[in-house]
């Protein structure tokens, strides 16, 4: 039995629309061995390992149904019990899981999808390594795989897994400012592997760092943690302080201690947690003693009074007291039969106790300040205290290193709630606690004395959320009030946009007519990040990690996310839901990849989008797999668009006042028309749009379709989608490498980096419709990692355009083939098309075949190139120069659409071509471009 792949998805996904793993398991022979066969003893011994597996539902939804499909007649497949033991394990380490499902893979015998729900990926992946060993250590020993650790010892493999798990887990006040936070609907994202945390997203975003928040002043939390300024300033106020002496000597620790009065206090100056925390001396030699303690935590050390009465934190979030909690460090209590080292195990079995902060209380140890304190008293681990005598095994209370904690809010004196609030202002912080000591903290300070010990930056909230005795206090709700006060947002418009084809310049589309409209846009496509029309990043940006970036920025208020395939297999999606999703078509791409095989479970893949819409749905109703997925979506509204003005289920919604974006021909051509709860809308000639070469690229025309459909769901003003749409040109500045048009040579030449049969359909369809004088060339090619079959339905496509010429190439990376196969075969499918091997040309290398192309071109002709390296094919066809034989017939005048290069590409000197473009077009007598004059 073994793992042959893992997989974390990190939001929405094939499997669910949350976090999840997914293992792929080979039980091998055990494939023969369901839990039946193993019979009663593995079955029991698991149970005894993990007893909580008693509690899983499993398929029967009801406590103790795992247990039932253990032990029914037929058993269940150890990939089903490896699942279950994943879960469990990540309960035992204080973490809420419960989903998980096991399913063979067809036609693949033996071979298991186990998926399971996770918090922590690299926990969840831990307990999956772990789990595997459990099972394999239940198992007789002929059945182990080879790879089982001989030395693996179940208790100790345990403890250390939640060990590591509560190394990577939030904290417990992180974890419910987090938890509060998601019950509002308010998201977050982890922003390193400690307790940084953004909530909300763009400009609306607030990040907390345990409890401190992005409110917080800096100077307040350095002024917290200067204990000794902070006793200035709290008694400068008159508010009640031990005298304090800060010393970098142990003789000026002892000189303080004298001049204070024993007793006395000794402390590091800036740790936390009470660590070197020495309390109650009372000779010199104990200071001494204390001295070298505190020096282990800081250079500089602390000499203060002792005041004495129980350790009190009282809390102060936004200017409100809003808990107090009695603490007490940990202890056992004699009972005159047992040892003290009898009493601790006895304590340490309390189920609230558990490893670090794995559950309400922390386990006492008996380490080396637990020995001092028994010594200073004369007693050892064996000694058996007298029944009701006390014995502290710790100096300072905190719960991290096993003290309790009672709920006392509700009894402090008035006075004592405003010392605290003013001490906590006076510092300045937003959220703060106060150490205050008291005998009663239900009487006035004024009357009954106590003293202010210390102001902490970033209080600890356990104490008061799950405290050892009283009411727990919902005080991550008041974080959560002050940081997005009742009212204001936390959320910024987010759409998601996928397809076969076309997604990026419907997303280009869509984030134009967002920025006319005046917002800052995000956005994420194939070829980068964008903030505000700027490429931070680029590259592929098209899966979670690209999203992440563009909802951390503080500075956007809408999100446009194209989403492609091979994310969301690899990882899923950033986020759990979006306002808009648009789903623009399925066609035959990459299909035969990470198990996708078929057109419908593609569309299964695509549909995720439509799934996680809340708002509105976009679907092409055009594409009979995405008019299906109108079943599986949950969004308020559902927004078809259709090219087809006679579509009879769009005109059934339409009349049923639903929403729909349709194509209406009328006398001056065809109108984009907008039609909503009874509303008929007419929006934008499609010829006014210049995308679409004056309505000639049907296929740009339906991309600007879902672009108006989602800029309206969105609420975005019609002039302002009308202004977007009419001011977005193709150009390589606003779209690289989509309809890019180039027309200051002799010839026309059009780029484009479609890459699969429907693409290069869309571009061969619209390449007969253009008013072209003088012949068609083609340069055309497939990207390697296509099947055989795609490969060839590029050169059939290719074949129907009935170019005069065509060029057949392959990409630089040739993903595993041989040099010539792509273009061998496309050139084989173009002759199966009818084409003469007169008009074909195999040329291999890019570069070589769009120059053979451009050199082939003469004036009026048109040069179609598909292009893979978009940056460095645009410059090939920006700097070429024409022969004479080429610049016999005058140039035509340059195109409305004529294309600018885009600025931001990493392999695009903007500044070189320009210079470039002006100088041939003066070599050649023609005007320069208005663009080049700016």
């Amino acid at each position: 039995m073994r793992i042959l792949d893992r997989r974390v998805f990190v939001g929405p996904s094939l499997y669910a629309h949350f976090p999840v793993i997914r293992l792929e398991v080979d039980l091998e022979s055990l494939e023969d061995w369901p839990t039946s066969r193993l019979g009663e003893s593995f079955v029991g011994a698991l149970l005894e390992r993990l007893p909580g597996l008693h509690e899983h539902g499993c398929s029967y939804g009801v406590p103790g149904g795992f247990l039932r499909r253990l032990r029914e007649d037929d058993g269940t497949w150890l990939g089903h019990v490896l699942e279950h033991c994943a879960i469990e394990l990540q309960n035992t380490a204080g973490e809420s899981v419960t989903f998980g499902k096991t399913r063979s893979v067809d036609g693949r015998p033996g071979i298991y999808d186990v998926v399971f729900e996770y918090e922590q990926a690299e926990v969840g992946l831990e307990a999956a390594a772990l789990a595997l060993a459990l099972i394999q250590s239940l198992l007789p020993p002929d059945l182990r795989s080879d790879d089982y650790p001989a030395d693996f010892v179940w208790e100790s493999a345990r403890e250390e897994f939640i060990r590591y798990a509560q190394r990577r887990a939030l904290g417990p006040s992180t974890a419910s400012i987090v938890h509060e936070a998601a019950r509002r609907g308010i998201p977050w994202m982890r922003m390193n592997q400690f307790s940084l945390i953004q909530l909300g997203y763009g400009r609306y975003q607030r990040r907390i760092q345990a409890t401190v928040t992005s409110l917080t002043p800096h100077i307040a939390v350095e002024l917290a943690s200067d204990k000794e300024e902070t006793n200035k300033i709290l008694a400068t106020l008159g508010l009640p302080v031990p005298q304090q002496r800060l010393t970098q000597s142990e003789d000026g620790a002892v000189a303080a201690a004298e001049r204070i009065g024993y007793p006395v206090v000794v402390k590091p100056y800036n740790a936390n947690h009470g660590r070197g925390v020495s309390i109650h001396l009372q000779t010199q030699n104990e200071v001494r003693r204390a001295f070298a303690v505190a020096r282990e935590h800081s250079r500089s050390v602390l000499v203060e009074s002792f005041i004495s009465g129980f350790d009190h934190r009282m809390l102060v979030i936004n200017g409100e007291l809003v808990a107090a909690s009695k603490r007490e460090p940990g202890h056992v209590v004699g009972d005159g039969v047992h040892s003290i080292e009898e009493l601790v195990a006895i304590v340490n079995a309390d189920p609230r106790r558990g490893i670090g902060h794995e559950k309400v209380l922390t386990r006492i140890e008996l380490d080396d300040q637990a020995e001092q304190l028994m010594r200073k008293r004369g007693l050892t681990r064996t000694t058996v205290p007298e029944p009701g005598d006390v014995v502290h095994l710790r100096l300072t209370a905190n719960l991290s290193t096993g003290g309790t904690a009672t709920d006392v809010t509700d009894i402090v004196h008035p006075d004592n709630v405003e010392m605290a609030v003013r001490a906590i202002k006076a510092i300045g912080l937003d959220v703060g606690g106060v150490d205050f000591l008291t005998s009663d903290i239900a009487r006035s300070y004024k009357d009954g004395g106590g003293a202010i010990c210390e102001i902490n930056a970033a209080p600890g909230f356990r104490m008061h959320t799950t405290p050892s005795e009283g009411k727990p206090r919902d005080v991550a709700a008041r974080v959560i009030d002050m940081l997005f006060p009742p009212g204001s947002p936390s959320l910024i418009p987010i759409a998601a946009i996928t397809g076969t084809n076309g997604k990026t310049t419907t997303a280009r589309m869509l984030a134009h007519i967002h920025k006319l409209a005046g917002r800052t846009v995000g956005m994420t496509s194939t070829d980068g990040v964008y903030i505000d029309g700027q490429r931070t990043v680029a590259g592929d940006m098209t899966g979670p990690v690209s999203a992440r970036m563009v909802l951390a920025d503080p500075t956007i208020d809408v999100a446009v996310l194209e989403v492609a395939r091979g994310g969301l297999l690899r990882a899923g999606m950033a986020v759990r839901h979006v306002d808009v999703g648009a789903v623009l078509n399925v066609q035959s791409d990459h299909l035969g990849m990470r198990g996708i095989d078929t057109l419908e479970q593609l569309a299964e893949v695509k549909r995720i989008i439509a799934e996680i819409s809340r708002d509105t749905v976009v679907l092409n109703a055009d594409d009979p797999l995405c008019l299906r997925m109108a079943a599986y979506t949950d969004a308020k509204n559902l927004c078809y668009v259709t090219m087809n003005p006679q579509h009879q289920l769009v005109r059934e919604h339409i009349r049923a006042g639903g929403r729909a974006i349709a194509l209406e021909a009328g006398v001056n051509g065809q109108m984009i028309t907008i039609y909503d709860k009874g509303a008929h809308i007419p929006l934008l000639w499609t010829h006014l749009i210049p995308a679409t070469l004056e309505g000639k690229a049907s296929f740009n025309v339906q991309n600007a379709m879902v672009a108006a459909a989602m800029a309206f769901s969105m609420s975005v003003r019609l002039e302002d989608i009308r202004n977007g749409l009419r001011t977005f040109h193709t150009t390589f500045y606003q779209a690289p490498g989509r309809l890019n048009v180039y027309d200051e040579h002799p010839f026309k030449v059009i780029m484009d980096y479609g890459h699969n049969a429907a693409a290069v359909d869309q571009l061969c369809q619209l390449a007969r419709r253009l008013d072209i004088k003088g012949r068609r060339i083609c340069v055309v090619a497939g990207p390697g990692d296509r099947r055989d079959d795609d490969i060839r339905e590029i050169g059939a496509v290719a074949a129907r355009g009935d170019f005069d010429y065509y060029i057949c190439r392959r990409d630089d990376d040739a993903r595993g083939r041989d040099a010539h196969a792509v273009p061998e075969m496309i050139r084989d499918s173009l002759q199966l098309g009818g084409i003469d091997p007169q008009r074909i040309s195999v040329i291999p290398d890019e570069q070589e075949a769009i120059d053979a192309g451009l050199r082939m071109a003469q004036p009026g002709d048109l040069l179609l190139i598909f292009a893979d390296a978009i940056a460095r094919s645009w410059k090939q066809v920006v700097h070429f120069k024409p022969d004479a034989d080429q610049l016999t017939a005058p140039s035509p005048e340059p195109s409305r659409f004529e294309s600018e290069p885009d600025q931001n590409h990493p392999d695009f000197s903007a500044p070189a071509i320009y210079d470039d473009m002006i100088l041939v077009r003066e070599e050649r007598g023609v005007r320069l471009a208005r663009e080049a004059d700016d």
